[in-house]
C-alpha cells in the first residue's frame, strides 16, 4: 500500500507570536484566538476524513515545541503523533519536515491550518495524484498568491530557500522552480486562506463555528 505523510504545520497560540498580520485588527490575543480555532477546526475536518487506498498519515509538527496544553489536547482527541519543527525559517522548517517524512514514506504533503476551505477533498485529489507515476509535485495555490498545500515524492532544497514567505509571489515563484527542475506538477483549484484583516469579514461570513464579536477578539459559538 502506498504510503503517505500529511504534515500540518502550526505554532503554539502564543499572543504576539501568531497570526501577527492580523494583531491590528484583533489584537494580540483575538489573533492567537483565532489561530486556536482555525487549528482545531483543521484538525476536526481531517482526523476523521482520511480514507481510500493510500495509507496517509496525519502528523501536526508544532512549533516552538510540542508542550502547549493545545497541541496535547488535539494529540489526545484525534490520536495523531506530535512533532516538533527544526530550527530556520518556514522553508527551513518545511525542507526538515519533507525530509523527515520521506525517510518514512513515498510521499509528503504540506499543509497549514489557515485556510477553511482545505480539508479531505482536496487532500484525497493530492493524495491520488501523488500516485501517478508522472506527477513529481501537486500544487494547492492560495487566491493570495501563497500555497496552501505542496505535495512532494521528493525533497528538494530549491523549492524552500529565499522564498519571500507570506508575500504574493511564494506559488508562482514554486512554479517556476519546479520547471526549473524538470518536474511535472499537477494543481488544485485556488483556496482563500486567512492571513490579512481583509480576510476576517470573508471569514465570518463563511465559518460557523465562530464569529465576530469585536474588533479584538474572536469567540467561539
Amino acid at each position: 500500500m502506498p504510503t503517505t505523510r500529511i504534515l500540518l504545520f502550526a505554532k503554539a497560540p502564543i499572543p504576539g507570536q501568531t497570526k501577527t498580520r492580523l494583531i491590528p485588527a484583533l489584537g494580540a490575543v483575538g489573533a492567537a484566538r483565532l489561530h486556536a480555532q482555525l487549528l482545531r477546526a483543521t484538525m476536526e475536518r481531517l482526523a476523521s476524513g482520511l480514507h481510500g487506498p493510500i495509507d496517509a498519515r496525519l502528523e501536526l509538527w508544532c512549533a516552538p515545541n510540542t508542550a502547549h496544553p493545545l497541541f496535547q489536547e488535539l494529540a489526545a482527541t484525534h490520536g495523531i503523533d506530535l512533532r516538533e519543527q527544526s530550527d530556520g525559517d518556514l522553508g527551513d522548517r518545511l525542507l526538515a519536515g519533507c525530509r523527515d517524512a520521506l525517510r518514512r514514506a513515498d510521499g509528503v504533503v504540506l499543509i497549514g491550518s489557515d485556510c477553511p476551505g482545505l480539508g479531505p477533498a482536496q487532500l484525497a485529489q493530492a493524495l491520488a495524484a501523488l500516485q501517478a507515476p508522472e506527477v513529481d509535485a501537486v500544487l494547492g495555490p492560495a487566491l493570495d498568491g501563497g500555497y496552501v498545500l505542496l505535495g512532494l515524492r521528493r525533497a528538494e532544497s530549491a523549492l524552500f530557500t529565499e522564498m519571500p514567505w507570506g508575500g504574493d509571489r511564494v506559488a508562482e515563484i514554486t512554479r517556476q522552480r519546479l520547471a526549473a527542475l524538470g518536474w511535472y506538477w499537477q494543481e488544485l483549484p485556488a483556496l482563500r486562506d486567512v492571513d490579512r484583516p481583509e480576510d476576517l469579514d470573508w471569514l465570518g461570513a463563511q465559518a460557523p463555528w465562530c464569529k465576530m464579536s469585536s474588533s479584538t477578539s474572536l469567540e467561539p459559538k
